[in-house]
């Protein structure tokens, strides 16, 4: 009978003390009126980049973060209230709150119907794409290049020639430029090598870069990779632009009003920020 009475009692005043409130708001210490926050405590956790660190018993933890927030508000109540500090505190809050805002649009992952329309949008013209696999030999006057044209038609290898003789980056790799479309090239050399057949030496063509002999190799029509390997890649694209598109809206529909007037060359002025 004492025993269940006792423990009635105890459970009576279990319960009739007032539980703290589970909150980001909650206060934990204050200092010279300033509260210091759970939430705040949270995000200095979550910002130790200390593997060690972070992985300290959480009463130790705790000690030691709030012991830092506490120096560290008591440090800051003795800042002098100048136009610095106040243009260093606000940008960081529009930077914080900016952040927020864009993690926040970030957070809904694109949709496959999202993903498969980025997809047909870039790869809408594969198969209609034609691309070119050449080598070139790059040299600064006609002569030169009509000279090796013809020494070339000679027997000489085209890759020997490129090698010793070609000024552009390609000539330690015997002339070869790969697999290329004519959008990636100067108009000159685009329009050569779309004329030509495979096997086929071009005459001299100039561009802004010198003298080309261009060796058409083989063509080929632009395929659209699987779905399946660039779907990471496009879901990253489709994110920055819902997060671009959310940002120009914003700052579509926010009253910007800038003042007229002001001398650029105040930015040189760091003395404005000394005055209280």
């Amino acid at each position: 009978m004492t025993r269940s009475f006792l423990l009635a009692s105890a459970l009576t005043a279990v319960l009739s003390v007032p539980a703290l409130a589970q909150d980001a708001d909650q206060v934990v210490a204050t200092v010279n009126g300033q509260e210091i926050t759970l939430g705040q405590m949270i995000v200095m956790k979550q910002s130790i980049q200390d593997p060690a660190m972070a992985g300290m018993p959480a009463p130790a933890l705790w000690d030691m973060m709030l012991d830092q927030l506490v120096r560290q508000t008591a440090v800051a109540d003795a800042a002098a209230d100048t136009p610095a500090v106040r243009a260093q505190l606000e940008l960081q809050r529009r930077n914080t709150l900016a952040s927020a805002t864009v993690a926040q649009i970030a957070e809904a992952e694109p949709t496959d119907a999202e993903v498969q329309a980025s997809y047909d949008r870039l790869f809408q013209d594969a198969g209609s794409v034609t691309e070119y696999n050449a080598a070139h030999i790059l040299v600064e006057t006609e002569e030169e290049a009509t000279a090796l044209k013809a020494e070339v038609e000679g027997g000489a290898d085209f890759g020997d020639v490129a090698e010793a003789n070609s000024t552009g980056p390609s000539g330690p790799n015997r002339g070869d430029l790969g697999w290329f479309s004519a959008d990636q090239m100067v108009a000159p050399f685009a329009e050569a090598v779309s004329a030509m057949e495979p096997g086929q030496l071009s005459d001299p063509v100039q561009t802004e870069f010198g003298w080309h002999v261009i060796r058409l190799n083989e063509t080929r029509l632009r395929e659209a990779p699987p779905l399946a390997e660039v779907r990471d890649q496009i879901a990253q694209m489709v994110l920055r632009e819902k997060v671009e598109a959310e940002i120009a809206r914003l700052v579509d529909e926010a009253d910007v009003q800038k003042t007229e007037g002001v001398d650029p060359a105040l930015l040189d002025r760091a003395d404005l920020l000394e005055a209280n």
